[in-house]
């Protein structure tokens, strides 16, 4: 099938290379603009797709805008049949939903209609959800509100972090998307309405969510650390070293009777907090401001902690 494909990070590059790898004709690839890097922002660095695009020889096109009518005539230059989108990062205007016969579809990285938006992954594990997946829709005007063609679930551990997950359901994504465009091409694909009523949302993160309430409970603290790495990150200030930025944690199924974002404990299992359930969570990887990401028990050899 001749397919344009419209991804930008990493999460999207399995599902490319996946239509590749199946023999369809990726005829061309749109993704965001080069990214300036380094401490001087001095340098530019094309996202992963176009890196991926570039070493299979597809053109590559990189839009600022997709209403003023360019990436349309592009478009139309390219003349696909199904336009396929993983985490392009722009909404499709409708002169474009309208332009390939087959549609356009996109991999979505939940089971819809949950976790509808930019954090599907980030939000599934900050709410401690057990299982997600990978979605194939139909894409229409109102974000990820489409027709549903297939899904795939996992379960999530109840450690898993969003890196982990992330890396997973991009390969699962991938693989569903190659069966789907299988089943588009015979016809046999399913198309079912998204129910309404068990729509959530999954909003972009911010520094706003990164701070702890040590009043809430130990899970949910765990949940909010797990589904934050590893940007923005959690953070704390009751270690007496300015806002620590806090990469995991352990549950240590005690009890406590101390008040919450009480230290119990440092030592080299982590340095042990107080939480509001009366349980206890152990801080086992951390960064000091102006130092670099390290366990626990690194840290404390420079910061010791009067308990």
């Amino acid at each position: 099938m001749r397919i344009v494909f419209m991804g930008t990070p990493d999460f999207a590059v399995p599902s490319l290379e996946g239509l590749i790898g199946a023999g369809h004709q990726v005829c061309g690839v749109f993704c965001q603009p080069d990214k300036p890097v380094g401490r001087h922002q001095n340098k530019l660095q094309a996202p992963p797709v176009k890196q991926t695009a570039l070493k299979h020889g597809i053109p590559v096109f990189q839009p600022t805008k997709l209403r003023d009518g360019t990436a349309l005539a592009q478009l139309k230059e390219l003349d696909p049949e199904l336009i396929v989108v993983a985490a392009y990062g722009r909404i499709l205007p409708d002169d474009i939903l309208e332009l390939p016969p087959m549609g356009c579809i996109n991999v979505h990285s939940s089971l819809l209609p949950k976790y509808r938006g930019a954090a599907p992954i980030n939000w599934a594990v900050i709410n401690g959800e057990t299982e997600t997946g990978v979605t194939i829709m139909y894409m229409a005007a109102q974000l990820d509100a489409g027709d549903i063609i297939a899904q795939a679930a996992t379960p999530i551990d109840p450690e898993e972090t969003v890196e982990t997950l992330h890396d997973r359901l991009a390969q699962m994504g991938g693989a569903l998307l190659v069966k789907t465009v299988e089943e588009l091409a015979a016809g046999t694909a399913r198309r079912t309405p998204q129910d309404p009523e068990q729509v959530t949302f999954a909003p972009l993160l911010s520094r706003a969510l990164s701070p702890i309430d040590w009043t809430r409970p130990a899970k949910a603290i765990h949940d909010q650390v797990r589904g934050l790495v590893p940007w923005p990150a959690t953070s704390t200030d009751i270690l007496g070293d300015g806002v620590v930025k806090v990469f995991a944690v352990r549950e240590t199924g005690e009890d406590t009777g101390k008040a919450p974002g009480s230290i119990l404990s440092a030592g080299k299992d982590g340095i042990c907090v107080a939480c509001g359930d009366g349980k206890v969570l152990a801080i086992t990887e951390l960064q000091a401001p102006g130092s670099r990401r390290m366990a626990a028990a690194d840290y404390l050899r420079g910061h010791p902690i009067s308990v």
